[in-house]
């Protein structure tokens, strides 16, 4: 069973930055409306593998990437 994690943005038009950005790397992620257990706002938020955590933390600080928070375990 794949655990997931999730990255919110201040805007959809930085979560559409960060897909961008990732494509250029190896790593399989998802834009997915933000789970309630996260926030009753709406909007987007990247869905990732848990197991890709470090590397996602290193290529938002390469390419410094804006994000809010990193969830990890929801």
């Amino acid at each position: 069973m794949e655990r997931y994690g999730y990255i919110t943005f201040k805007s959809v038009s930085y979560a559409m930055k960060f897909e961008t950005a990732i494509k250029n790397y190896d790593i399989k992620i998802k834009i997915i409306p933000v789970p309630r257990s996260i926030s009753s706002s709406c909007g987007l938020c990247v869905r990732f593998n848990i197991d890709d955590i470090g590397k996602l933390i290193s290529i938002i600080s390469n390419n410094n990437l804006e994000y809010v928070n990193i969830y990890k375990n929801i």
